[in-house]
């Protein structure tokens, strides 16, 4: 069993028996509100998630996703939900303070 934990969404989960699945994608199944301006592209970073742990159970980063590194769009611990496979484990995040809906109640945690 594959499982994401949303600390700031009162450590929300999310479970699946499926690998190699994007993280947005897994996110958005489970009815989630996750910001994404750029329709999962990999076109911009309204989509990045803050790994606190589980980092050795996603994907290698994708182009786009050193590109943001390389130009200080992406810190080392963010990644894009749209570009970053869950393959094993667990996966905790945080959603970015600047990438927070002003509709969504975001617990602390």
């Amino acid at each position: 069993m594959l499982k994401i934990i949303i600390e700031n969404l009162y450590h929300r989960e999310i479970k699946t028996l499926e690998s190699d699945r994007k993280v947005i994608e897994l996110i958005h199944e489970n009815y989630i509100d996750w910001m994404h301006a750029c329709g999962k592209k990999g076109r911009c970073t309204s989509c990045k998630m803050i790994v606190v742990e589980g980092n050795e159970n996603l994907s290698e980063p994708t182009e786009r996703e050193m590109f943001y590194r390389e130009n200080g769009r992406l810190a080392p611990n963010e990644r894009l939900t749209c570009q970053t496979q869950l393959k094993s484990g667990t996966l905790k995040i945080r959603v970015a303070e600047i990438n927070k809906f002003p509709h969504v109640d975001y617990g602390e945690g």
